[in-house]
């Protein structure tokens, strides 16, 4: 089994696209955050602490520097030769476009950057960073602009201290959609006081307004957190990995084809994960969520999957059974 089988996967879709395996390099550039600088609000998400989203915490290294890093390790794992910047540590358009496309462009200057990934939340993409952005994709990179949603209820964002409600996410994407930029929503399963129907609820949502990709994965509890403390007193509990599986298999059946998973899981740091356990074990919660997939029959068009699958199994592949086509991505941070 494999998952690529079952799921339109952002290494399978970008396969397809440019004939060989593209990965993301994920880049911390030093932004911070109008949810805690005091823009907005302060403190931040009750469940935030970026270092758990951060590979390189908070004293980031040069761009280049990263990326060559990035890009050895990659080369070494999967023979890849062609990334996406990935700027994902906190909101990455929180700045004067001015300085965002010097931060962009010393990105796309690094051998084999085709493009960028920025992630970001949905009150903070004026029209000029859209702009901006879309100037880049007809340039000819390729372009991905993720919102961190988390939920569609306002009830919960409020609940997790947010900043913003869902009538900021619709707007962005609308105006984001209308330059023809591609758009990866993130949607956080196990928010507190939310359920099966609410994580069916977001993504109806979401697909109502119109996406491109997808990222899911299940909330952490990290230390140094207003959620943590939650969890101490009993107040907060954690999705069960079958609980988790069970809702990610549903929303997976639940969306279009055409739709790009760029994650289904995601890990935090094991210095800094108070709950849930499973959290660390990334290629089990894979594995589970292909198992169950395929225990019900469902399936992509299956000559253009096993075409793909192919490709992504070829020599110089290195990972887990069963999740191979799965890219080796961290989670990201807006």
């Amino acid at each position: 089994m494999n998952l690529a089988q079952y799921v339109n996967t952002f290494g399978r879709a970008m396969l397809a696209r440019f004939g060989e395996r593209v990965h993301k390099i994920a880049i911390d550039a030093g932004f911070t955050c109008p949810n805690r600088d005091g823009s907005i609000g302060r403190g931040g998400c009750t469940f935030c602490n970026n270092v758990s989203f951060s590979p390189n915490g908070r004293k980031p290294r040069p761009i280049a520097e990263q990326i060559e890093s990035g890009r050895q390790v990659i080369r070494k794992r999967t023979g890849a030769k062609k990334y996406l910047a990935y700027f994902q540590a906190y909101t990455n358009t929180y700045a004067d476009t001015g300085e965002l496309s010097c931060l962009y462009d010393q990105a796309l200057r690094q051998p084999g950057v085709i493009g960028l990934d920025v992630g970001t939340r949905p009150d903070c993409v004026p029209d000029e960073v859209l702009d901006l952005l879309a100037d880049y994709q007809q340039q000819g990179y390729e372009v991905w602009l993720e919102l961190g949603l988390q939920s569609a209820h306002d009830a919960t964002l409020a609940r997790v201290n947010r900043g913003h409600g869902f009538a900021e996410y619709r707007q962005a994407v609308l105006k984001a959609r209308s330059r023809g930029l591609q758009v990866c929503t993130h949607l956080i399963l196990g928010l507190p006081g939310e359920s099966t129907e609410h994580h069916l609820a977001s993504l109806e949502n979401v697909l109502a307004l119109g996406v491109d990709g997808l990222k899911i994965h299940p909330l952490h509890v990290v230390k140094g957190t207003q959620l943590a403390n939650e969890w101490r007193r009993g107040g907060y509990r954690p999705m069960t990995m079958e609980e988790y599986v069970s809702d990610v298999v549903e929303l997976v059946r639940r969306t279009p084809d055409s739709i790009i998973f760029h994650r289904l899981t995601g890990t935090a740091s094991a210095d800094i994960l108070l709950a849930p356990s499973w959290c660390s074990k990334k290629w089990q919660v894979l594995n589970r969520i292909t198992q169950a997939l395929a225990g019900q029959e469902y399936r992509l068009d299956r000559v253009a999957a096993e075409t793909v699958v192919q490709g992504l199994m070829s020599p110089g592949r290195q990972s887990c059974p069963s999740a191979q086509s799965m890219p080796s991505i961290p989670p990201a941070g807006p």
